[in-house]
Formats: structure tokens, sequence, C-alpha cells
């Protein structure tokens, strides 16, 4: 199976949850339509776009956490793609977007309604490897949406 893009996902008001978008521009400030509250640790060129593993979130409804797509604040959340193999500076190609993995994102406690124990180090690298999301920058903006083939470089 190819990567693909599961879904785009924007908060308007900033925060969590952030829901599916038909889609939406990446640009080099982040996902149009999208904010966040704490530009301390959110957003930014370099943490312009937050993603996460479709499958990750799957395996932790599994576990019994109420986590969904978009519950903790990805802006894409990503189907197929080998999750454990990524690395920082990686290049991905996403829809007409061209985007390099900058760093993990930590978890916060903004995002502990999505885990049964409350408890959101469930996905920090840390404790779970390769459980974590993934901040990146834009290098290539252009339009993505649900469906788009998602490359590695």
């Amino acid at each position: 199976m190819s990567a693909v893009v599961h879904s785009v996902n924007a908060a308007s008001g900033g925060g969590v949850p952030k829901s599916p978008v038909a889609s939406a521009r990446l640009h080099y400030g982040g996902l149009e339509g999208d904010k966040q509250n704490d530009l301390r640790y959110h957003g930014g060129p370099q943490r312009a776009v937050c993603l996460y593993s479709f499958e990750k979130i799957r395996g932790l409804q599994a576990e019994g956490h109420p986590i969904d797509v978009g519950t903790t604040g990805e802006n894409l959340t990503i189907e197929g793609l080998d999750w454990e193999a990524l690395e920082i500076g990686m290049e991905i190609s996403v829809g007409e977007a061209l985007i390099e993995l900058t760093n993990l994102a930590p978890p916060c406690n903004i995002i502990i309604d999505s885990f049964s124990d409350k408890r959101s180090n469930r996905i920090f690298e840390e404790k779970y490897p390769g459980w974590s999301r993934w901040y990146a920058k834009v290098l290539t903006e252009g339009i993505v949406e649900a469906g788009d083939i998602v490359t590695i470089l």
C-alpha cells in the first residue's frame, strides 16, 4: 500500500480537536484555516505542520484510548507510511506541497482527553519510540487533500 493523506485537519479557533476539512493550502506559516493557541510551543515556520499516523491512532484505539483523527492536533493524518523509519531532515511530498521533518512533537496537556488515563505521554518518543507525532516545515507551498499520495524523497 502506498502512503496517502487519510485526513487534513484544522481548527479555526485554535487548539484541539482539529476537524477534517476537504482540502487546505500548506504555506510556510502552517495550514490555511488552522490556528494554534500557544505559539511558544506550536506553529511557526519550523513547526508549520503536525503529522500523525492513522495506524498509530488505530493502535491506540485498540488499547482503549478515545483518540481519533485530529484529537491530538495533527494537521495531516497519514496512512501507510513506515512511521518508525521517519527521521529529522526527511523531505516528504504530499499533494502539491513539499515538507521537511524538523522535530518530534512532544505531547502536551491539551491533548489529554485523547487518552483513557489522561496521560498524553503515551505518545512521548523517549518513553514509547515510534509513537510520536512529527513537526515539519513547508519547503514548497501547495494544496493538500485526503487521498493525496505521500512520498518520502
